[in-house]
């Protein structure tokens, strides 16, 4: 018999294609609530059909914090436990056993496996905890965008965490995100001395190829301070070397590359980012140095800082190019081979792996 009434609840908008898998999921709950913010297909109709407890309601102006509340609004107040969720995102069989496990009358909020990217073969490329899963009256949902739970409790918050529970997505990579820097932009408004949204916010204008606005808002973040977390400082260092390199500003953009290695030696990122700026200024001693002394970095942290490259095929192949061109043809050959270990239906590895292997025999 369940020692507590665990409801799970969502927001959604023309998701239809996500529904079914959702919610075969979520069933391990005891009740499932939706908030549909204007669906124009038939996410709400298949969401009925399967049981799940729908409202529709607009938004507007549109904000994820708001709708998250709403959404929570939803849940009866008998609920133990609430398990927020998106519909591309699916539990691993068994979670709420686990939930019931770990989760006793003090607990306010839980941390749990969250692989935000997984590759063709289901494995995770970028894993970090997430504290989606908490009681129902302590906590309020906040900013506009990357909205976190903020606690309001009474009582002494008491976290925990468990690695026993996994929360995988799997994205629809076609959905627009051109919502998210308004939103960031009005959230740094809202709250100029918030680092974590003055951080997103720099990434942003980044990603949108907005070079100086994005190094002049990084800096901020830098500049603020409750941006202590060493792993994000070190992200917008990092970031901020991205922009500068983009406008071939190489110097600098080593220079930050060298502050982000100070803030953070711990971290493999910041010795790739230097190895991939080496690479594309062909400098293959350089190269060499930073992948090797990324691979003395065994730990992976559980952050979502970290960054694919990091982790992935790349350090291996980036040292194969480097020795190729050096002359080191066994090294670049041992290097690539490890490198398609860890990607094998790459074919550009695949070639380069032909070349140096034929290279090699008309030496011979």
């Amino acid at each position: 018999m369940s020692k507590y009434k665990v409801c799970v609840y969502a927001i959604c908008k023309n998701e239809e294609q996500f529904v079914t898998r959702w919610v075969d999921s979520m069933k391990e709950a005891d009740e499932i609530y939706v908030l549909d913010t204007g669906s124009k297909d038939n996410t709400r109709k298949k969401l009925k059909k399967l049981g799940v407890h729908v409202k529709k309601k607009v938004i507007k102006p549109w904000r994820f914090d708001v709708a998250r509340n709403e959404s929570l609004k939803l849940l009866p107040k008998d609920t133990d436990i609430c398990v927020c969720t998106d519909l591309d995102e699916i539990f691993e069989e068994g979670w709420r056993e686990q939930l019931e496990k770990v989760w006793d009358k003090n607990t306010t909020r839980l941390a749990y496996n969250y692989n935000w990217s997984l590759d063709e073969e289901n494995h995770p490329k970028v894993n970090f905890y997430i504290e989606k899963i908490h009681s129902l009256t302590d906590y309020t949902w906040t900013h506009p965008v990357h909205e976190v739970l903020t606690y309001i409790g009474k009582k002494k918050e008491k976290k925990k965490t468990t690695d026993t529970i996994t929360l995988n997505h799997y994205p629809d990579s076609t959905k627009p995100r051109s919502s998210y820097l308004p939103l960031l932009e009005l959230s740094v408004k809202e709250d100029p001395f918030d680092d974590r949204n003055m951080h997103y916010l720099g990434r942003e204008y980044m990603y949108y190829g907005k070079w100086n606005e994005a190094i002049d808002t990084l800096i901020k973040h830098l500049s603020l301070p409750t941006a202590i977390w060493k792993d994000e400082r070190c992200a917008s260092m990092r970031f901020i070397s991205r922009c500068y390199k983009n406008l071939h500003r190489y110097d600098e953009a080593k220079l930050w590359l060298d502050k982000a290695i100070q803030e953070a030696p711990h971290l493999r990122d910041p010795y790739m980012e230097r190895a991939l700026l080496e690479y594309e200024l062909q400098n293959w001693e350089a190269l060499v140095n930073y992948c090797l002394l990324a691979l003395k970095i065994k730990k992976h942290q559980k952050t979502y800082i970290n960054e694919v490259f990091s982790w992935d095929h790349t350090v291996y192949d980036l040292l194969a190019i480097a020795y190729y061109y050096l002359g080191n043809l066994d090294f670049a050959i041992e290097n690539e081979q490890q490198a398609l270990s860890m990607d094998p239906t790459n074919e550009r590895l695949k070639n380069n792996l032909d070349i140096m292997m034929n290279v090699k025999t008309s030496q011979q």
